[in-house]
This record gives C-alpha cells, sequence and structure tokens, in this order.
C-alpha cells in the first residue's frame, strides 16, 4: 500500500529565521495579513518581534488575539469575522497550537465557507480548498503545529475537544526560530516539549507507522531527549534542539497518527483545562506499559534514543521497562506531576472515558482499547 507524506512547502530554521517572513509575504504577492496570537504574547512583547518586522517593512496587518489557550469554537468564529472585516489575503499565526489551531480553522471556513459551523470539521472533513495561506511562527517547542495537517478545538458546550485532520489547513511557510521561544517559562517549556516527546514516541509505535516517519521519530526522541532539560533550563544549544525535534516529530506523526495518550489527554484538557501538554506527560508512561505487548521490538529503539545504556544486553521486557524508565525520569526531571491527583475527578472517568474513546487519535493507537480499558488507564493515576 502507498504511503501519504505530507509536509509544509517552505521551512526556515535557525537563530533569526523570523526575520524572513517579509520576503516570503513579498514573493508570494501577499499584502494584507492579519496577525492570530494569544492576549498573553501580545502583553509581554512577543508578538512585537514579528510585527515590528512587518511594521519596519510597511506591511499593513489587523492583529486578532480573541485566542484561549484551548481554542473554542467561539474563539474561531470571531476570528472568521475578524478575517473578513481586514479583508486577510493571508494568516500569520505567531505561538503555540492555540493561535496556530485558531488560524488553521479559520483559515478552511474562509475558503470552504460550508463549515462555518466548527463542529462539521471534525474528523477528516471533505474541504475541497486549501485555507486562507499561513505563515506560522512557533513561540513554543510542542505542538508542532506549523508542520502538521492536525488542528484541535474545542467545544465548550458538550466539554470536549475535537480533532481535525485536513491536508488543507498546513502553513505554507514555518519559521522554527528558537529565539521566539526564549522567554517561554519553565513550566510551559517543559509540557511543551513532553508533548512533543508523545508525538514522537505514540508516532513510532502507532499502527500507521512507517519506514520514513520512523526515521522522523527516533531523531525526534534523540533531540528531545538530549535536550529538553537545557531548554527548561533556558540554555540556547537546549532551546535550539528543541525547537528543531518538536519540528521533526511534527513531521512524522501528522502522517501517522498518534494513539490513546493524545485521545485521553485532550479530555482532560477540555474538562479541566489541563495545560495539553502537562496531560500527555502525565499520561505517557501509563499509556506505554499498556501498549507495550504490542510494539514488537520498538521499545528497544526508544530506548536508545533516550540515551540508555547497555540495551543490547537487555531481554526485550527489560528494554521496554528501560525505554518507560527514562521517559519517567525526563519527565520528573522538567518538573512534570507524577499522577492525576488533583485534577482528574473520579466521577468522571466514564464520561472521559467515552470521549477518549471516540477521538479521532484513538484508532491509530498500538493496542485495541475499549472504554473499560480506557477507565483503568484513567484509574491507575489517581
Amino acid at each position: 500500500m502507498a504511503t501519504r507524506i505530507i509536509l509544509n512547502e517552505t521551512s526556515y530554521h535557525g537563530a533569526g529565521a523570523v526575520k524572513s517572513i517579509t520576503a516570503e509575504l513579498a514573493a508570494r504577492g501577499l499584502k494584507n495579513p492579519i496577525v492570530f496570537s494569544d492576549p498573553d504574547l501580545v502583553k509581554f512583547g512577543v508578538t512585537k518581534k514579528v510585527t515590528d518586522i512587518l511594521a519596519k517593512a510597511k506591511v499593513k496587518f489587523t492583529l486578532y488575539s480573541d485566542i484561549k489557550p484551548n481554542p473554542t469554537i467561539a474563539n474561531v468564529k470571531n476570528g472568521v469575522k475578524a478575517a473578513k472585516k481586514a479583508k486577510a489575503d493571508c494568516i500569520v499565526a505567531i505561538g503555540g497550537g492555540s493561535s496556530m489551531d485558531t488560524a488553521k480553522a479559520v483559515g478552511i471556513i474562509i475558503t470552504n465557507p460550508k463549515f462555518a459551523d466548527v463542529r462539521s470539521l471534525e474528523g477528516v472533513a471533505p474541504t475541497k480548498k486549501p485555507c486562507l495561506p499561513i505563515l506560522a511562527v512557533p513561540t513554543t517547542a510542542g505542538t508542532a503545529a506549523e508542520v502538521t495537517i492536525n488542528y484541535v478545538i474545542t467545544d465548550v458546550e458538550k466539554k470536549r475537544k475535537f480533532v481535525c485532520v485536513d491536508p488543507h489547513d498546513i502553513p505554507v511557510v514555518a519559521f522554527v526560530d528558537p529565539e521566539m521561544m526564549a522567554t517561554m517559562p519553565k513550566g510551559l517549556t517543559a509540557f511543551t516539549g513532553m508533548d512533543a516527546l508523545t508525538h514522537a514516541i505514540e508516532g513510532y509505535i502507532t499502527k500507521g507507522a512507517c519506514a520514513m516517519t520512523d526515521m522522523m521519530h527516533l531523531e525526534a526522541i534523540r533531540l528531545i531527549s538530549a535536550n529538553l532539560r537545557d531548554a527548561v533550563a533556558n540554555k540556547p544549544s537546549g532551546r535550539a534542539g528543541m525547537a528543531l525535534g518538536q519540528y521533526i516529530a511534527g513531521m512524522g506523526f501528522s502522517n501517522v497518527g498518534l494513539g490513546v495518550d493524545h485521545s485521553m489527554a485532550h479530555g482532560l484538557s477540555a474538562l479541566y483545562n489541563t495545560p495539553h501538554g502537562m496531560a500527555c506527560a502525565i499520561l505517557l508512561p501509563t499509556a506505554m506499559k499498556f501498549n507495550a505487548p504490542k510494539t514488537g521490538k520498538r521499545y528497544i529503539e526508544i530506548a536508545k534514543a533516550m540515551g540508555v545504556k547497555g540495551v543490547e544486553k537487555m531481554t526485550l521486557v527489560q528494554a521496554r521497562k528501560a525505554a518507560i524508565a527514562a521517559v519517567e525520569k525526563l519527565s520528573k526531571d522538567v518538573g512534570i506531576p507524577a499522577n492525576l491527583k488533583g485534577i482528574l475527578k473520579k466521577e468522571d472517568i466514564p464520561f472521559l472515558a467515552k470521549s477518549a474513546y471516540a477521538d479521532a487519535c484513538r484508532p491509530g493507537n498500538p493496542r485495541d482499547c475499549t472504554i473499560k480499558d480506557i477507565e483503568k488507564l484513567y484509574k491507575s493515576l489517581v
């Protein structure tokens, strides 16, 4: 069977990458961008690093910042109105997954107006046209939304998140500049970094894994394991390593999917507003233990990529335990909680398990699971 690989058209990497944004706008004949960025990035001057470049080049732009950490249907609908009012010919998305996910949904609806209700975008929506061109500037090293065909929107009314998968939403250009990530606080750096590790590990063991994405995911695991601690300490080398690692992880999982960890994490974010990366990180060792019997020798390669010594002399069972232990050690070192105590309410587990089972990421899990299985996974963490 043929394997489809979709990546964004152009990407810039390294310190100062964002300075190329005006040249890209000019080369594409784009003259009226609307800038999507969340309120905190605007408040603390991060967004200004990009808008100053636009202003200096005399590029007229409109700023839209009605964006929440877990973007909602209302955020998207308001963004569509703002883009139309501005007569925008493109979107410059500055931020983490929240800014970019909002931009993707808005961009898709602008060119495919029949999906204006937003909910109809869930899953693999039959859109016909590429979204309004998106130029993405990530400020976190985790979601890799700048290179993926996925985005996630929160349905506040139904207390759930839904995943949208659409090749038409991928940004045309990504500016992966570690200097744009230097102001991330330690907690956010840790959460987003562990989200990237979850992308890489889940993508490597998913049912859809293939040779091309395997090499991406293993390199991402290696880079993240080697650099996340230094990134949390705000060392430039760590920031640079994480910027690249999370992007490579995105290149992979965007094409082959994820698993039950992400399905379970989506529910926690929707119901409790738990940071997505933190939820993924807490769940990761538990999900890995559950999936181990259906992963063949893949945990051996995960352990090696994470720098575990002596893997060659281990049995398969030992190597699997070593890989999980390495994830637990990294998570602990960067300050991730060990369980969901104080977050998860036991009475919510049945609802969360049903939501996770219905989530678009769950079918890709290497081990088939039932709603009861997911309930047990949640219960093991409280």
